[in-house]
């Protein structure tokens, strides 16, 4: 099959640069990019529930119906705004990096281009990466376990299983320290207040193994460390990994 008979969204080909502007019709008067940074410009602004294709066109000055010659729904607009907001994806691989600190990087950098643009964690996803960005930082996990034996399956399940956790991580730290600011707390607090909080509904009842945990590992006036808990949660996935690349060079 050539590269004529796949079919791309024309947003995502406008968003490659693989189509300028269409055979028919008037020119087009903004780029893909223009629109984009609009719709980013919005939803820094106010938040994601005030993207809307009027508000973007008001923010460009022109007409609502302009926009859909770009993208064809909203949720491409969306799609499109979170590829460009994760930006690129951290350094590739380098010489004599092993594989996983390399991957537990791009997995990282995942939890920070959210914090960097919370909003984003609300855009659903729609597939697979198309956009630019997106696919580049596919390439980037995927380059990560170059060399480990695992198979091209294996390669991207382990991706989408880290990335997946990122994402998950990333969405409820970001959701706790909103919360958090709504309070004027420190999320550390919050912490502290919900473990005496749990302590006291949970003091008397069929709770033991709360009970238990609260004696063992909580101290109610102790800050919760976050980053030790990012780290043993990545540290047991790489585990897993470590496992299934070791039986794999064994087997060879």
């Amino acid at each position: 099959m050539s590269d004529a008979d796949v079919e791309l969204p024309e947003s995502i080909e406008l968003a490659w640069g693989l189509r300028e502007r269409p055979g028919k019709g008037p020119r087009r008067s903004l780029t893909m990019e223009q629109v984009v940074a609009a719709g980013i410009r919005v939803a820094e602004a106010d938040g994601l529930p005030a993207v809307s294709m009027s508000r973007v066109a008001g923010e460009l000055g022109v007409g609502t119906m302009s926009l859909y010659r770009y993208v064809s729904a909203k949720s491409d607009l969306l799609e499109l705004m979170a590829d460009a907001a994760y930006g690129d994806p951290p350094a590739p691989r380098g010489p004599g990096e092993e594989w996983r600190p390399a991957l537990a990087r791009w997995a990282r950098a995942n939890v920070t281009a959210v914090h960097r643009h919370p909003w984003t964690r609300q855009v659903p996803v729609g597939g697979p990466p198309m956009g630019p960005n997106g696919v580049r930082w596919m390439e980037a996990g995927l380059a990560a376990l170059r060399g480990t034996g695992l198979r091209g399956t294996e390669r991207l399940s382990t991706i989408m299983l880290v990335s997946g956790y990122a994402r998950n991580w990333a969405t409820l730290t970001a959701d706790m320290t909103e919360a958090a600011a709504r309070e004027q707390l420190s999320p550390d607090a919050v912490g502290v207040r919900y473990w005496q909080q749990l302590a006291r509904l949970t003091r008397n009842g069929p709770y033991p193994a709360i009970r238990e945990l609260y004696a063992e590992e909580v101290d109610g006036g102790e800050e919760e460390d976050f980053e030790a808990e990012w780290r043993f949660g990545l540290d047991r996935i790489l585990d897993g990994v470590e496992v299934l690349i070791r039986s794999r060079t064994a087997a060879d």
